[in-house]
């Protein structure tokens, strides 16, 4: 399964957050490094506080948009 780590932007739901991931590209001819900033829902089983860091893997769709799940609680570190 593919995992992503990330920071929580916003609690939707009791059952639902905003994750906001960062990953570097390079340009194809420039080969300069630049920043891609995506934004993922995911399904968690509690309520998770903004600015916390968490782990998140793919998984089936649960809704139209929430295609990824909590692994790593932060709380339980």
């Amino acid at each position: 399964m593919i995992t992503k780590k990330g920071t929580v932007v916003k609690v939707i739901d009791d059952k639902t957050s905003r994750v906001e991931v960062h990953s570097y590209q390079q340009h194809k001819i420039y080969k300069k490094r630049f920043r891609i900033t995506k934004n993922f829902l995911i399904d968690t089983p509690h309520r998770l506080e903004v600015g916390a860091q968490v782990e998140i893997e793919q998984c089936r769709p649960v809704s139209k948009r929430k295609h990824w799940k909590l692994v790593v609680n932060p709380a339980k570190k």
